[in-house]
């Protein structure tokens, strides 16, 4: 039998990414491929849970039994090799146990961890049992973190404050096993979003962001997304965080409104206009995403 020209071996780099369908194309599973597709990458998905939601609100979450959870992922990464994992809404317990034994499976691949709790008008996503086997099951693998601030200090469970520092809550959050978290600042009230990055030693690097106005449905997916795309095309970790919020902010420059609810993220900006370069003054800081979530 003939074989291929080698350079039919070429292929991008492939990320799977675990979450809930969302049929408005704004956020969950969608959301991340149309952000990796984007960014150069081929996306893998396994549906963790599908859902009843437009850009108003989420009306009701149906999770997928968690061995078919399993089946979807063990079967890809039996085909396919992968370059990173990212996760976004997962729907249940029995979920979470499920893809943290997959993933122990393959401990050098780095793992994006979008903790989905709730959706943008407040509708719950995650209750207390799933919040605990996250920091028990999910954490202790992950290599980034990506929630905004009300998910940092949910979280990571602060007791002994009312209203925890957000550097605490990122201490405390790494002491479950992350090697890093970044906490976005678009709920803090602040004049700019403040947007962190945290290690075993502390602030590795903060970037302030012009606000944008509006809502928007799907940024922290995108988010997320796109710094999985990022370690994935082989930048390293900061590299990836900075490049990834610059590409956000594009998103969400370019957001459109189609339905009666939030913004949606243009992922694709890049494919319809030339023009979209961010407003930058050299001598003040850069402009970039207001990185409302979900």
């Amino acid at each position: 039998m003939t074989q291929p020209p080698a350079a039919e071996f070429d292929f991008p780099p492939v990320v799977l990414t675990f979450a809930a369908s969302d049929p408005s194309g704004g956020a969950g599973i969608q959301a991340d491929i149309l952000t990796l597709a984007s960014m150069g990458c081929h996306p893998l998905s396994v549906i963790t849970a599908i859902t009843v939601q437009d850009t108003l609100g989420v009306e009701a979450v149906q999770p997928i039994d968690a061995d078919w959870v399993a089946d979807q992922a063990r079967c890809l990464l039996e085909d396919m090799p992968v370059d990173a994992f990212k996760i976004g809404a997962l729907g249940s317990v029995e979920n979470i146990a499920a893809i943290a034994e997959i993933l122990s499976d393959y401990p050098e691949v780095p793992l994006i961890l979008d903790p989905v709790l709730a959706s943008g008008r407040g509708d719950e996503l995650a209750n207390d049992e799933m919040l605990h086997a996250l920091r028990e099951l999910l954490l202790p693998r992950t290599t980034l973190l990506t929630p905004n601030s009300m998910e940092a200090r949910r979280l990571a469970d602060v007791e002994d404050e009312e209203e925890p520092s957000l550097a605490t809550c990122a201490n405390r959050l790494i002491e479950s096993g992350c090697e890093f978290v970044l906490i976005t600042g678009t709920h803090e009230p602040t004049p700019q979003v403040i947007n962190t990055l945290y290690g075993k030693s502390g602030v590795v690097r903060s970037d302030s962001w012009q606000r944008l106005p509006g809502n928007y449905h799907g940024s922290g997916c995108t988010l997320a997304s796109a710094i999985a795309a990022m370690l994935a095309n082989g930048l390293d970790l900061p590299e990836a965080v900075r490049e990834a919020q610059d590409y956000t902010w594009h998103t969400l420059q370019k957001a459109y409104r189609p339905g009666m609810g939030q913004f949606l993220p243009d992922r694709l900006f890049w494919a319809r206009e030339d023009d979209a370069e961010p407003r930058i003054d050299d001598d003040a800081l850069p402009a970039s995403p207001d990185l409302h979530r979900h």
